[in-house]
């Protein structure tokens, strides 16, 4: 291991986590990787305090610096311009015209952030300001948990896109850090902020579907022309993840809003999972066929790619199931299944539009209408609006930054904290040690540490903050 990977975690004060040895490598790429998630599965630290439920102290103004300015990224700018309560102060990436961009479009609003760029370590330079207080991270997913450690044990708490981590190292490392610094550590899981997603959580709370037995969520999404794109992943880099594992290696946009739903973290738990990968039927051959024609794509010719299909199937503590799919090389319609099924009733997304049943057949058009208005929760009803003028996946995106914000302002628990960024992001490590071990079971690990039992489920009743405004 390099002197600066164990000056990392030195600093980081988690050396003694056995969290040391190798954690910035390509993960499973090896027996011996394998053999490290089998044994981290296992791996349950002490908790030195518990930060589901945690409310920060209050900040009037929240000051953020965003670092990442890619596709992702330049769409956070856009949105936190339109909150109220929001100053951004710095904008970090690597290429000196996409911070311009982003610093030219938010100029008329009053914010001028300072730019950081060109230097690949400029990030540090910023996460170490002491005028900040949230950092924004949207860079590709190796450097999410090295930039959110780095960003908590700077004072600053941190919103970072999926997955927080790739490997369960990374992930207690961002759990033992969070509860060390007491600064939330959020990974910015946008679809548990759909309009649906929403609505069939209030109607989970509210008793609809009676008592929740099995869910089903999926990312299918078909990518095949994006991940060879020469402008859209900055350097290739998906490509490259997806020719370094094989597995579900992106579970959180399917998974999350059923862990709400099931109060996984805050009531039940995961127990093990098995998971299954078919073969690699497209972007093998259309490395090969590119490569052909195009000097630029040789690197990638020749190599072994992430399955068409991965399930994953999951098993809780209380018996309950869920199945999780992950497929972004067929040519599909887009899907995030969402199928919730509970004793009295069922709802399920996908194919849109979203439908719901209390027996054999679904329910009619105004039937779906009526159980809408009167299951719509109350932040919905406050800004859903406002979050489509805005927009961001049809507002989900808006609703989930303006929602993060208001919590920082009143002083109010997140919706989604440090043990639900690991867990849902440990799928991915799991399911690469299953796939690679013909589909046996492994233990998730339980990063609260026992607290499932007492921990609280998220409140989405809105009795509590609201006051921010949106700058439509």
């Amino acid at each position: 291991m390099s002197n600066s990977r164990r000056n990392f975690l030195r600093q980081s004060g988690l050396t003694g986590l056995g969290l040391a040895s190798g954690w910035m490598s390509n993960f499973a790429s090896t027996p011996e990787d394998l053999d490290r998630i089998k044994e981290q599965a296992a791996f349950s630290p002490s908790q030195s305090f518990n930060m589901c439920g945690y409310a920060a102290p209050k900040l009037d103004v929240v000051r953020v610096g965003i670092v990442g300015i890619g596709f992702r990224g330049i769409d956070a700018v856009a949105r936190m311009n339109k909150i109220e309560g929001v100053e951004i102060k710095a904008l970090c990436d690597l290429r000196p015209e996409r911070v311009k961009l982003a610093s030219d479009m938010i100029s008329a609003s009053g914010h001028q952030p300072t730019l950081y760029h060109t230097d690949p370590e400029a990030w540090k330079k910023m996460c170490s300001r002491e005028d900040l207080d949230l950092i924004y991270i949207l860079t590709p997913w190796a450097l999410h948990t090295p930039m959110a450690v780095f960003s908590m044990n700077h004072n600053k708490h941190v919103c970072v896109e999926v997955p927080a981590g790739k490997s369960l190292e990374e992930l207690w490392l961002l759990v033992q850090t969070s509860e060390k610094t007491r600064k939330h550590c959020m990974m910015v899981e946008n679809c548990c902020y759909d309009f649906f997603e929403m609505t069939t959580l209030n109607m989970v709370r509210q008793g609809f579907f009676g008592e929740v037995m099995h869910c089903e969520g999926a990312y299918i999404h078909d990518l095949s022309e994006l991940v060879f794109s020469k402008e859209h992943f900055y350097q290739m880099w998906e490509l490259k993840e997806m020719a370094a594992r094989k597995g579900n290696l992106y579970p959180t946009h399917g998974l999350g809003p059923i862990c709400q739903v099931m109060d996984i973290n805050r009531g039940d738990k995961m127990d093990y999972l098995v998971s299954l990968s078919n073969n690699d039927f497209v972007l093998g051959k259309k490395a090969n066929e590119l490569a052909a024609v195009d000097a630029f794509y040789k690197p990638y010719a020749g190599k072994s790619y992430n399955g068409c299909m991965n399930t994953t199937n999951i098993r809780t503590s209380k018996g309950k199931s869920i199945m999780v799919q992950f497929d972004v090389s067929s040519p599909r319609p887009y899907s995030r299944i969402q199928l919730v099924s509970g004793t009295k009733a069922v709802a399920l997304k996908y194919p849109e539009p979203g439908r719901y049943s209390t027996g054999h057949e679904w329910m009619s058009e105004e039937e779906v209408k009526l159980l809408e208005d009167k299951y719509t929760p109350a932040i919905v009803k406050k800004i859903g609006e406002a979050a489509k003028q805005v927009g961001g996946h049809g507002g989900m995106d808006f609703l989930m930054d303006w929602r993060t914000i208001d919590c920082l302002r009143n002083g109010l628990p997140l919706d989604q904290d440090v043990y639900d960024a690991a867990l849902w992001s440990s799928i991915s490590p799991l399911s690469v040690w299953s796939v690679a071990n013909r589909s046996n079971s492994i233990t998730v690990p339980d990063f609260t540490r026992g607290k499932w039992k007492t921990n609280k489920p998220i409140d989405i009743s809105m009795e509590k903050g609201g006051t921010t405004g949106v700058k439509v």
